[in-house]
């Protein structure tokens, strides 16, 4: 059974965490919310995983705790500019795994998103409100 555990700040987060994995949206205030400043927080043997938006890390940041020891690794599924080109300076360490936006490529997902995207098209056909909509 999982116990209730109270919620922490963020520096407190990244200094306790040995696994320290980011799954936010991108807004105003989570751009660049991953830098030097919650690296410099982080124990050197964590690792960092980013699955949400590539814009939540500053890339040089993360490079340079990286590069420096400051963190262990790294695991990133999502990028600025995506793909990241190949001769970004990330692609030159061994402690950092870089993935091409494939986080969400289970079958249940992608099955999951392709009836979305069927039944928002039919939906549309008809004239009706679709499931989820892009208002332009």
């Amino acid at each position: 059974m999982l116990s209730s555990l109270p919620p922490v700040s963020m520096d407190e987060l990244a200094s306790q965490s040995d696994f320290l994995t980011v799954c936010c949206a991108l807004t105003p205030e989570t751009k660049d919310i991953c830098n030097k400043d919650l690296f410099s927080k982080m124990k050197n043997t964590s690792i960092f995983i980013n699955t949400s938006r590539g814009g939540v890390v500053h890339q040089e940041d993360l490079y340079e705790a990286l590069s420096s020891g400051q963190i262990a690794g790294a695991g990133l599924d999502v990028t600025v500019p995506e793909p990241l080109p190949t001769s970004h300076p990330l692609f030159t360490l061994n402690n950092c795994v870089i993935l091409p936006h494939i986080a969400s490529a289970s079958y249940v997902t992608r099955n999951a998103m392709s009836a979305l995207a069927a039944n928002n098209l039919l939906l549309g056909l008809k004239g009706q409100p679709m499931i989820k909509e892009l208002k332009l």
